[in-house]
């Protein structure tokens, strides 16, 4: 199975989404947002900023 993205609701009525890997684990969760169409470019902001991404790795 491919990884997706997966749109929900929050127990507060909010809309948030989740990046789920191949094998059904959380890789990723966005922040709360007041409307579907917000939670969706959410998404594809991740999409895109995660495509240049580089690992600034800050550890001893």
């Amino acid at each position: 199975m491919a990884a997706k993205f997966e749109l929900y609701n929050d127990k507060a009525g909010k809309f948030r989404f989740r990046l789920k890997a191949g094998n059904g684990e959380i890789v990723a969760t966005g922040e709360a947002y007041e409307t579907k169409a917000s939670a969706l470019k959410g998404v594809d902001a991740v999409k895109r900023a995660a495509a240049n991404a580089e690992v600034d790795d800050k550890t001893d």
